[in-house]
């Protein structure tokens, strides 16, 4: 398999193997217009296997969607076909509308121009609550 290396854009690496589709979803990177390759399941000697997505274009992203999903991501920015700047990725102590409250006596089940805002609360279980009703999500 060949997938070619990008002149600009960004490298989302270190997914662990299985997320890439769930980061894919939440970044809407269906919609773009640009080349996307999803490469799961590759060989990696710190992870065994993990997931890589690339993007053939500089957009912006949602650092705490891709940090709820998988803390330990890194991103390539690439420009000109040189990596430029490496970021790490970490769990965000809040997340907005990336999760949604499933309880149904929530405000955002009636209010639905609020923000679903979620806070964490639990770092080792990775437990998120909703900001308006505390209602638990656990990633």
């Amino acid at each position: 398999m060949k997938i070619d290396s990008i002149k600009n854009g960004i490298v989302l690496d270190h997914i662990t193997a299985g997320k890439s589709m769930e980061i894919y979803r939440l970044l809407g990177l269906d919609s773009l217009e640009c080349s996307v390759a999803l490469i799961k399941n590759v060989h990696s000697s710190k992870m065994g296997k993990k997931d890589i997505i690339k993007i053939d274009a500089d957009i912006p992203l949602n650092l705490d969607a891709i940090g709820y999903v998988d803390p330990g991501v890194t991103i390539d920015i690439i420009r000109d076909g040189q990596l430029v700047e490496k970021k790490n990725i970490s769990l965000p102590t809040t997340i907005t509308n990336v999760i949604f409250c499933k309880n149904p006596r929530c405000i955002t089940s009636t209010e639905q121009e609020l923000p679903h805002v979620f806070r964490l609360t639990d770092v080792g279980n990775k437990v998120f609550r909703c900001m308006y009703c505390e209602t638990k999500e656990t990633n």
